[in-house]
């Protein structure tokens, strides 16, 4: 006697096909390696997402809050410029791979304005949701536009000027929150998306940032 016939649960598929259609096999892929690719960047945005405001708190923590401008915030800028660097060429805004410096791909200046408390530090974890939605709308947005840009650049080695701008836009919105995030910064992010291209200023060394209002 079969399971299915005293197990309470049954289950068939309903048409086994004579011959199976090799587009659809190719579909499901294209469907598995989309979600696969979700998974894992939502899973990174949330160790990120997390792992900033704990790390800020701890050398609040360590260095006590006078000295974060100084000691820490040096660093936490240095490694969020290699975040904004990685994301500024994965987004194809630049053909350049951040090898050895972040400075090679974008640049990406503060003035650090925040004075943290561990308390302060941690609450960023709420304050930054609402820039956060709307940066999760515009990167999904950037993933299908991207799409298309990355098949101009494919046929005619051209960015549209209309999707750069707007990649643009989006990376920075990204950098701003991360800085925010880091309590780098007090003020909160524009909800603004900056789409007007410009040629930095030359890069500063982190340890000759501001240490004051």
């Amino acid at each position: 006697m079969m399971i299915e016939d005293t197990y309470p649960v049954r289950l068939d598929v309903v048409d086994r096909p004579e011959r199976f259609r090799r587009s659809q096999v190719l579909l499901r892929g294209l469907v598995l390696i989309a979600v696969s690719l979700l998974a894992m960047f939502a899973w990174l945005v949330a160790i990120v997402y997390i792992a900033i405001p704990v790390v800020t708190a701890a050398f609040v923590s360590s260095d006590g809050r006078a000295a974060f401008r100084e000691k820490s915030a040096p660093r936490l800028r240095r490694a969020l410029h290699w975040i904004v660097a990685f994301d500024s060429y994965f987004t194809l805004l630049t053909d350049r791979m951040p090898n050895e410096s972040p400075d090679q791909v974008a640049k990406f200046e503060v003035e650090f304005t925040g004075e943290p408390t561990t308390g302060s530090a941690l609450l960023r974890l709420l304050m930054s949701i609402p820039s956060g939605i709307v940066l999760l709308v515009l990167s999904a947005v950037a993933v299908v536009t991207g799409i298309i840009a990355g098949a101009s650049i494919l046929i005619t080695e051209r960015y549209p000027d209309g999707l750069y701008r707007f990649h643009l836009g989006v990376v920075r919105w990204f950098a701003r929150l991360l800085a925010y995030h880091a309590s780098l910064v007090d003020e909160y992010p524009p909800f603004t998306l900056d789409c007007d291209p410009r040629v930095p200023a030359a890069s500063t060394d982190p340890s000759s940032a501001p240490t004051s209002a």
